[in-house]
């Protein structure tokens, strides 16, 4: 029972950071105005979340997984599901792809536990792109796969950045000149 209580819970203050993030952005998302708009006391906020950034990545985490092309992880996707996944949350998701940008950049600068969470994250981006390229092209040895998934993702987090900048920049454009050159 305390258990549901604490997913419930938790689900209502990712639910309210999220509809703060849509509505109001960023520096409206404080933990006060968080709590506020789930119900919720501070305490609770803390027993379940290490700080506001924890539950913005949170947020962030699930609108990433509602465009996955494989979310269960049966290791049938490809490399273009997986850029068409990226230009799909930062096209439909311009507000949560530039908190995530925000956040990434700013809390993994000064916050240990966020920079960690963004390396871990990005290492999982990582082995998954390189599976889906090996996939793709089987002749790729391991090490070879890595580097341009490497490359892959730094250009497709810097289209990320351009886009959040410029709103009329091609992200979807650039994403998909990146997949012709990979295919080469």
């Amino acid at each position: 029972m305390r258990n549901r209580a604490g997913e419930e819970t938790a689900g209502r203050i990712v639910d309210a950071a999220q509809r703060i993030l849509a509505e109001a952005g960023l520096e409206a998302a404080t933990v006060k105005a968080i709590c506020e708009a789930a119900g919720v006391r501070p305490g609770s906020f803390y027993n379940l979340f290490d700080s506001k950034e924890t539950v913005i990545l949170e947020v962030v985490k699930q609108a990433i997984r509602a465009v996955d092309p494989d979310p269960e992880r049966t290791g049938r996707d490809h490399v273009t599901d997986l850029v068409e996944a990226f230009v799909r949350f930062v096209e439909d998701r311009p507000d949560l792809a530039r908190v995530y940008i925000t956040v990434g950049l700013s809390g993994g600068i000064t916050d240990a536990g966020i920079r960690s969470r963004m390396i871990r994250h990005h290492a999982e981006r990582v082995a998954r792109f390189v599976a889906a390229l090996r996939r793709d092209r089987p002749e790729l040895t391991e090490p070879e796969a890595e580097r341009q998934v490497d490359a892959l993702l730094a250009a497709l987090n810097g289209y990320t950045l351009q886009r959040m900048l410029n709103p009329d920049f091609d992200f979807a454009g650039h994403a998909k000149g990146l997949l012709e050159m990979e295919t080469r």
